[in-house]
Parts: structure tokens; sequence; C-alpha cells
């Protein structure tokens, strides 16, 4: 397959005129135009990589206030009453849902943090691998890139205590996951470009040994985990353990390239300077963190320290690659006051955005990708140069007009490892995913 690209961002720049060749799903070579399918502007496509893909099913549903402060843990207690009514089915057909919209958003893949296990009351499938199966057969139905994590969920907090009612379907001690794991990385295998890493939930939900545990599992594979997200969530970690949860867990955790701690939206300075400095990419979700009022990650700081960082949806509540990175700068810029916080001086604001998030999405991820070279994954997106929003910009000018200016109606074409999965703007799957995401919808408010 070749793709001659009439501009390209290539890792040493803009060129100009460029045929990709892919091969195999991958890139075999770049070089000057010589043919193939033409587009107008061709990038690395990101990794969304922090999504949980049954919360889709919810967007919408939790915007009233209820008795006192709302909160995120008023939220996840609508989460817990919301779950008890998905089937395995439902779950199938709301993930290949919300890939086709990661698709046509930019992504050309994702890292699914799936901790939906087990039947209402907690009762595993007679496959315990079950939900991860339907994971797998919504990637496989819409040709979309999946690195899937598989979560350890031991307890309802640090002090030892039961998981609560909304968290059964979740929870597994270490023997019964790590059958579930095999399970699991059994039906990812069936990916041509399939990754399986490891997940332990939080330091709330996963005690010390758990942690060793999910480490060892997949050694070479990506680990990510909940951290620092919330106040609470800081105070209880602290207590239980006498340091807060960036501190502790980097002092008694291997991190290194491999992890992933995701949200990091209370870190001290002096955290946020050493996560940067352990190879770690922090995963930002700004816009869950906006919707949870979680608070805003210190990027300008991590990014100064060398910190590698790339973007996810999490609970899908609006799946938008241009405006997640246009939150994560502009939350920067509320905070400090200022403009072109993530601007290094030769890159724009967009550029420095958008190879943030398809360098560190990749790392995360497991997946070799994130740029336009030979030898790489080919996930590549192409910006519809026709539009109004891009008349008249050449270099990163594209980049900040996507991000500042636009939507994700700029992108064009998509492919994922070399499947072409959206054309023309729209996801080649989309009309028969669409259509039985409407008919679970409508279960879903028969059983409420």
């Amino acid at each position: 397959m070749l793709i001659h690209a009439e501009r390209a961002l290539l890792p040493e720049g803009w060129a100009a005129e460029v045929t990709v060749r892919v091969e195999g799903g991958r890139i075999v070579s770049v070089g000057p135009a010589t043919g193939g399918t033409r587009v107008g502007c061709l990038l690395p496509a990101p990794v969304n990589l922090h999504s949980h893909a049954f919360q889709r099913a919810m967007a919408g549903m939790t915007e009233r206030r209820s008795e006192g402060q709302d909160s995120f843990w008023t939220w996840r207690s609508l989460m817990y009453r919301f779950l008890d009514r998905l089937t395995p089915r439902d779950v199938e057909a709301i993930a290949a849902q919300v890939m086709v919209e990661m698709a046509e958003a930019g992504y050309a893949a994702v890292v699914e943090f799936h901790y939906l296990h087990h039947q209402p009351g907690g009762v595993p499938y007679a496959n315990i691998a079950e939900m991860s199966e339907r994971i797998v057969n919504a990637a496989e139905e819409t040709g979309f890139g999946l690195t899937l994590l598989p979560v350890l969920y031991q307890r309802g907090g640090c002090d030892g205590r039961a998981l609560a009612s909304g968290q059964v379907r979740f929870g597994n001690d270490a023997a019964r996951f790590a059958a579930l794991w095999e399970g699991a990385a059994k039906a990812v295998s069936r990916l041509p470009d399939g990754v399986t890493g490891v997940a332990p939930h939080s330091l709330r939900a996963v005690d010390a040994a758990g942690l060793r545990m999910a480490e060892g599992l997949a050694p070479d594979a990506p680990i990510h985990i909940h951290l620092a997200e919330q106040v609470a969530e800081v105070e209880e970690v602290s207590a239980a353990y006498g340091a807060r949860p960036v501190e502790w867990l980097l002092a008694n955790a291997g991190v290194d390239g491999r992890w992933c701690p995701i949200h990091c939206t209370q870190m001290t300075a002096a955290e946020t300077v050493a996560l940067a400095r352990s190879g770690a990419v922090a995963g930002l979700c700004p816009i869950t963190e906006a919707n949870l009022g979680d608070g805003i990650f210190d990027g300008v700081r991590f990014a100064g320290a060398g910190g590698r960082w790339g973007v996810g949806s999490d609970s899908n509540v609006r799946i938008s690659l241009a405006e997640e990175l246009r939150l994560f700068e502009y939350s920067q810029r509320l905070r400090d006051r200022g403009r072109a916080m993530l601007a290094d001086g030769v890159r724009s604001t967009g550029r420095v955005l958008w190879e943030g998030a398809a360098q560190g999405g990749a790392q995360a991820a497991g997946r070799d990708s994130g740029a336009i070279v030979a030898g790489a994954v080919a996930d590549l997106v192409a910006l519809d140069m026709d539009s109004l929003h891009l008349a008249g910009r050449e270099g990163d000018e594209i980049l900040d007009a996507f991000v500042f200016a636009g939507n994700d109606g700029l992108v064009s074409e998509v492919w994922s490892a070399g499947r072409h999965v959206v054309t023309d703007g729209r996801h080649v799957a989309r009309e028969g995913v669409e259509r039985r995401f409407r008919s679970v919808m409508a279960a879903l408010r028969e059983r409420a």
C-alpha cells in the first residue's frame, strides 16, 4: 500500500511530497513521492492510552446535583449502580462503538484499562476471561489497535476492607487473577498487533504483594495504575503507608519506561520531577479530569524535567483527540495565567502536543508506533486540507489550527497498523456498530 502525502510530519520535521509504503502493517519506506492514495497532510496517529469503554454508555447521565456537593466519589457511586445492568453482549457493543468514535477522532489504537470482569454479584463467568474476550471481539470487528490491560482489584481500601457491592464485579485474588490474565492474553493473541499488559488498579485497591505479583505477571509489557487522582486518595494512602502515593510507588516499585501512572493531578513539585525522571509515561485524561473535578496535572514542570506523557479518554464522556490536547494546554494557561505554556521555543504548542501524545501514547501501549519512520507500526492519520479551518496553514500552523480552532471533523483518513479503518471521515464499520449500540442503549433504559 502506498500513501502519497502532500505534506507529512516526519521525526526530523515537515516534508513535502512524500510517499509512505506500508506492508504487513508496518511502514517499510518513507521517500520522495511516487504515487499512491493521495492525502493533504499525513501525521503519526496517537494511541488513546486510557479508556474504560463501558462508561461511554453513561455519557450525559451523571450531570444532576445530588444532595450536598457532587464529586468524583458521588459520580463513582452512580457508575457502580449503572454497571450492574451490563451484560457481555452490551459491553462488546459499547466497546465497538467507542473504538469507532476513537478512530474517527484520529486515534489508531486504545489501551483499555479493563476491570469489569464478573457477573453482577461477583460470580465469575464460566469463561473467566469472558469480558476480556468481548473487548477483543470489538477490536477485531473495528480493525482498531488494542492494548488490553486486565485490572487487578483486591480490596475496598487501604485498610483491607471487603469490596463494596458496586465493586464485586471487579474483584479477584492473586490466583484467580492470574487465570483471568492468561485467558485475556490468549484472546488478545488473535489480534495481529494486539498487546496484553497489566493494571493494578490503584494503591487503594491493591496491596503491596498484589502489586509485586502484577509487576511480575508480564515483565516486559505495559503496566498502568491509577495514581494521585483525588485528595481523599492521597490522604488515605498517606495514612496507611506513611508516604504519598507517587512517593511510595517510586520508592517501592520498579517504575521505569513500561509504567504509565494515570492522572497524577495531586502531585507535589518534587514528585512531579521525580516521576518525569523515572522514564514513566504520565497518562492524562483532561476531559474526564475536568468532568470529575480531579484537578490539573502540572504539565509545564513535568515537561521541563523531560517527562513523557500521552492522552486518553478515560470515562469516554466525550471522545475527542483535539479537545483532549486543547484542554491540556488550556488548563496550564488558566492555572499560570500565560499562553503557549507547552511550546518549546522551536516547535509550536500544537506540534508539541501532537508529538507528545503520539510518542508517549505509543510507549504506554507497548506499541511500536508514534512516528512516520521505516519499521514503525503504520498508525497514521490524514487531515482534510480542504477544510476552512486549515485554509492557508502550513507546517506547525496546521496542528495549531486543528487543536485550537478545529475539531475532529478534520480527520479524513486513519490507518491502524496499516488497516484503513476511516475513509472520508467515517469508520468503515460505523453503520452496523452504531445500529447495535442504539439497540443496547434502548435495552439499558428499559432495565433502569
